[in-house]
């Protein structure tokens, strides 16, 4: 039993979930961008997003089968170096045809190592740390997303202005193969579970035996699946195309768009690492049935912005403000995220975990390509009248945080261990 957080183990997760979600971070910015700037298309930019998401949906069971039942340290050093050599080969062929379906092909690879990779992420950390540092364990993991990701677009902008694409991905390759050699040192603690019939089998065994467990056992995982799959339907696709088309397509901000949308990115990311942090510190006191106020709070942050599109204000004021808002967008969203997240671990027995959680995360990320290829189309009919894009945004958010609101008014009290957790005392 550790006696603190950060042990030797826990603390070599997080230094190589640094470097790796920078990597990350710095690809995920770069690529959608480099199509922008080369079609100027937002129903082009929707449409390879909203693909690219598919292997990410299709990986993700798969990914918390395969963390349930194979060492989580094998599986994330084997998937740092294949990203590593995913992006080494896009570099190689990037002055080649078909950039489109070259590009495509590369996102649908990345996002669908990050579904099986993020799996077994989540299914360590019950294994690394007591259950009093459930909370804060997360957070800390959410804080190192959030900081990754504010280096990444800032410091990516920047080098992907001054040189292009392909020195950033020589630095992704490095950042993933850094990673990959320092997860080799972390000792994980893992039983072997028995794994008798075929493959398919297995895998339907297990995707079957965790819809059992949500929807018998505990439906309120179910519900917040659902209110996960609003977020990324209404919020998540919104904010991930919206943003760089308004930044660098919609508002004249000279040739320092890319720059300008480097830092809008850094903005999220910084939300997200002060969110991760406000959930560390204030998470073990937040009652969970206060938690839909966050979902209302982001969803009445879109008004401004849509205000500000109305009116016509000056393209720099109204940057700011869709930075800004988006910045409180994401310290709420993270809050909630965290917050989601050490619930469901804490309501599920240990040997679930990681198949549990990928089923809420395959199941959540179905609305996201829904969510991208409507906003592009959105935002390319409505071209002029961007303004009515977030509004009809705003309002839908409006009747999912209500929802959200009900959904966990209705949870008992809490001071109860959770029956997942007692189940695994010894």
């Amino acid at each position: 039993m550790n006696r603190g957080l950060f042990t030797r183990d826990f603390t070599l997760v997080v230094i190589g979930q640094i470097i790796s979600l920078f990597g990350n971070a710095v690809i995920r910015f770069a690529l959608p961008l480099y199509l922008l700037n080369q079609t100027g298309s937002s129903v082009l930019l929707g449409t390879v997003t909203a693909w690219a998401l598919v292997p990410s949906i299709v990986f993700s069971p798969i990914g918390g089968i395969v963390a349930d039942r194979v060492n989580k340290r094998t599986i994330m050093v084997v998937l740092d170096f294949f990203t590593a050599a995913v992006t080494l080969g896009f570099s190689m062929c990037l002055e080649g045809e078909s950039l489109v379906l070259l590009l495509t092909l590369t996102l649908m690879l990345l996002y669908g190592i990050a579904g099986a990779y993020q799996p077994s992420v989540q299914a360590s950390i019950p294994a690394l740390v007591k259950r009093d540092n459930l909370m804060t364990a997360n957070a800390v993991i959410n804080v190192v997303s959030s900081f990754s990701s504010l280096l990444g677009p800032a410091l990516g902008g920047i080098l992907y202005s001054v040189c292009g694409l392909r020195p950033l991905l020589w630095v992704c390759a490095a950042c993933f193969t850094l990673s990959a050699i320092m997860e080799i040192f972390i000792k994980i603690p893992f039983q072997k579970q028995s794994s008798g019939g075929r493959i398919r089998d297995i895998v339907r065994a297990d995707f079957m035996e965790s819809i059992r467990f949500i929807r018998r056992e505990r439906p309120v995982i179910g519900k917040v699946t659902q209110i996960a799959c609003g977020i990324n339907l209404f919020l998540s696709s919104l904010i991930l195309v919206g943003m760089p088309w308004l930044v660098t397509e919609v508002f004249v901000l000279s040739e320092k768009a890319n720059q300008l949308y480097g830092f809008a990115q850094g903005a999220l990311a910084m939300g997200g690492l002060l969110g991760g942090m406000a959930a560390g510190i204030f998470g073990g006191r937040m009652n969970i049935r206060k938690t839909g106020n966050l979902v209302i709070a982001a969803a009445l942050c879109l008004v401004p912005i849509g205000v500000s599109l109305f009116f016509g204000f000056p393209d720099l004021v109204s940057y700011g403000i869709l930075t800004f808002f988006c910045f409180l967008i994401m310290i709420l969203a993270t809050v909630f995220t965290v917050r989601m997240i050490s619930f469901v671990q804490a309501e599920t027995p240990k040997h679930l975990i990681g198949k549990v959680m990928s089923v809420i995360l395959t199941i959540s990320m179905c609305a996201q390509p829904l969510g991208n290829v409507l906003y592009g189309v959105l935002f390319e009919r409505l071209r002029g009248r961007e303004f009515v894009v977030i509004l009809l945004a705003a309002a839908a958010s409006s009747v999912l945080a209500v929802s959200t609101k009900r959904v966990f008014q209705a949870l008992p009290n809490e001071g109860k261990e959770p029956d997942g957790m007692r189940q695994e005392k010894e």
